[in-house]
């Protein structure tokens, strides 16, 4: 039987030969313009080359995501739920060589890849059974009108998703855009781009019209400056850094487009003297380790209570120091390699910013020395104070700072003192604290005794420099559709008479 690593070069082999190019009308679009390459972060090696955009190709994605619009809009929304549900199906289908394709380009451990390309499919199916009330709206009556609402999708939108966990993440975008109604060109992050094309493949084979769904792959300061300039590309979903979330919007201020932003995080954990400080421990270690730390909702921030303080974070380091670093496609690593080497030496940057500021490196702090790639040991910053660097800034890597607090008043101080505002996570017994901890942090999401559990139905997204708008159930809706107001006369009021 093969293994996940030989489906993955499998699936990418056929742009193994050639620049991975574009999928434009249905079709695959030669790799003729700027070439780059593509890396494996578990060895460093290349695993092949990806093809900027040209001019002319960006053109013919939008033109063709335009032409499409209008027949797609027009198909009746049972009949879109069901080519969403096959996609849906397709994904499940080809779970195993998607996840290994996010491992092979992405480095990210299979463990937790196989359950993201089964959210992938769920992304789907949960937008494809709301398509048809998507354009649903209100009745709104007055004594003398009927207010009534409806939606209608806003056009051509592009969708431009990161490279942390790229085939999740561009569902979780996609899905909503084409159950809505809306045509998409997608553009990929460039060091992670393989798996975009198993998604465009899997779309044209559920049925998808050629044109519906297109993908190019680029550089931001190129093919993303174009598209997000664009005078046909209506609205633009990004989710990435929010330096570049702050380019897109003037990018798009000229043509007046609709922006919806994920952008990075500075999560805090608070836990306090009175919480389940196992169950507290467990989630902290999760949701900063997982996912080799690249995760916008990671909670990077560990604030907890002076009396528990330094109990607290021993036990942390212990279970830092014994996290299996090694092969994504290893079922046993729980960490595997940072993404590029670039980013490999903005988060060892780090380690000398944190010590220089007074902090201590209380487990990991260096690159992992026995491997070939891009592998950064967890790491746990100890000692910390709310204003260095290591807590106010998005490492976006597997390093955690712990921060100690004195009470309820200086947990939400800290917590607040950051230019982000995505995700916190509180950990508590005292239910009137949990609810006025949670009113009083600038979080656009805050879980209470809880990892990050997604429900699809709720709203997903940040407030400050985390972000725009909300993803999840009718939330999304609202992004990619316009609203239209009717008001129809009862015939009873009168008008006012003027000029007779």
């Amino acid at each position: 039987m093969a293994s996940n690593r030989d489906l993955a070069l499998e699936a990418i082999a056929p742009y193994q030969d050639r620049p991975l190019g574009h999928f434009i009308g249905g079709k695959d679009a030669e790799g003729i313009g700027q070439s780059f390459d593509v890396l494996d972060p578990s060895t460093g090696k290349v695993l092949g080359q990806c093809s900027d955009a040209t001019e002319e190709q960006l053109e013919a994605a939008v033109a063709s995501s335009r032409q499409a619009f209008p027949g797609w809009v027009a198909m009746p929304a049972e009949d879109r739920r069901k080519i969403l549900n096959r996609v849906a199906d397709l994904i499940v289908a080809n779970a195993d060589k998607i996840a290994g394709v996010e491992c092979l380009d992405a480095g990210q451990c299979y463990r937790f890849m196989s359950k993201a390309a089964i959210r992938g499919a769920e992304n789907f199916r949960f937008f494809a059974d709301r398509a048809p009330s998507a354009a649903d709206g209100l009745a709104l009556p007055t004594a003398d009108h009927l207010n009534y609402t409806s939606r209608r999708a806003i056009g051509p939108v592009a969708v431009i998703t990161p490279w942390n966990t790229p085939f999740m993440l561009s569902t979780w975008k996609i899905a909503p855009a084409l159950a809505a109604g809306c045509t998409v060109v997608h553009k990929p992050a460039e060091w992670s781009p393989y798996s975009a094309r198993l998604l465009a493949e899997i779309a044209l084979e559920a049925g998808l019209p050629a044109g519906v769904f297109n993908s190019v792959n680029g550089l931001g300061e190129t093919t993303g400056k174009r598209l997000t300039e664009h005078k046909d590309i209506k609205a633009i979903a990004f989710v990435g850094e929010s330096s570049t979330g702050s380019a897109i919007m003037r990018q798009g201020a000229a043509t007046l487009k609709r922006v919806h932003f994920e952008l990075g995080g500075k999560n805090p954990v608070i836990v306090f003297d009175d919480a389940d400080l196992d169950a507290a421990l467990d989630a902290a270690i999760f949701m900063i380790y997982s996912l080799n730390g690249q995760r916008c909702t990671s909670s990077s921030r560990l604030l907890v209570q002076a009396s528990i303080y330094e109990e607290f974070v021993a036990k942390a380091a212990e279970r830092v120091r014994k996290l299996r670093v090694g092969d994504p496609f290893d079922p046993a690593s729980e960490v595997g390699p940072l993404i590029h080497p670039k980013h490999f030496a903005k988060v060892s940057s780090y380690m000398d910013i944190a010590v220089a500021d007074g902090a201590r490196i209380a487990a990991g702090g260096k690159p992992v020395a026995w491997a070939e790639g891009f592998y950064f040991e967890p790491t746990l910053l100890a000692d910390a104070d709310h204003t260095m660097r290591i807590a106010q800034e998005e490492i976006f890597g597997p390093v955690l700072t712990a921060i100690p607090f004195d009470d309820e008043a200086d947990a939400v101080a800290k917590a607040n003192d950051v230019e982000y505002g995505l995700a916190a996570y509180l950990w508590t017994s005292d239910v009137g604290r949990a609810l006025r901890v949670s009113d009083a942090i600038e979080a656009g999401m805050v879980w209470v005794n809880s990892e990050n559990v997604r429900h699809l139905p709720t709203p997903f997204g940040g407030t400050k420099a985390s972000g725009i708008g909300r993803d999840g159930g009718d939330w999304s809706f609202d992004f990619y559709m316009e609203t239209k107001n009717v008001a129809l006369s009862r015939g009873t009021h009168k008008t006012q008479r003027l000029g007779v």
